[in-house]
């Protein structure tokens, strides 16, 4: 199975992206700096959802996380999937925490994706990854 960004937000940000460049050429210097900068952010992330596709994936051996830094694996017997719900200012996200730590001193890895990077809801993800666990 694999997660990543909907492919349709993916080309909005990059048409966003495009749309304030060309936006930005008939402005004055400052709003020129203001709107490129903002749409050259907006194309900043839909090339980092093209590299970082799929951004999620899970196997018989465990769990692949793609990063700007490489890929990590991470092992079903390590693994503890975690869903994170947070509310701010009334609102109310999730986030999928994936932790290979067992205690306080053990330098393990924790990825937390949220709703934007996996494509679907986090709680869909955690039920998922759980449903491909081994049995022990």
């Amino acid at each position: 199975m694999q997660w990543a960004a909907r492919t349709a937000e993916t080309v909005a940000l990059a048409l966003g992206g495009l749309l304030l460049g060309l936006a930005a050429l008939g402005l004055d210097a400052v709003g020129r700096a203001l709107v490129g900068t903002a749409g050259a952010l907006l194309l900043v992330l839909a090339v980092r959802d093209v590299v970082l596709r799929p951004r999620l994936s899970a196997g018989a051996d465990g769990v692949e996380v793609r990063t700007l830094t490489g890929r990590t694996r991470l092992p079903w017997t390590a693994l503890r999937v975690r869903l994170r719900t947070t509310s701010r200012l009334g609102v109310r996200s999730r986030l999928l925490e994936l932790d290979t730590a067992h205690g306080p001193d053990d330098g393990g890895t924790l990825v937390v994706l949220g709703r934007r990077d996996l494509g679907t809801d986090p709680a869909a993800v955690a039920r998922a990854l759980e449903g491909m666990r081994p049995a022990a």
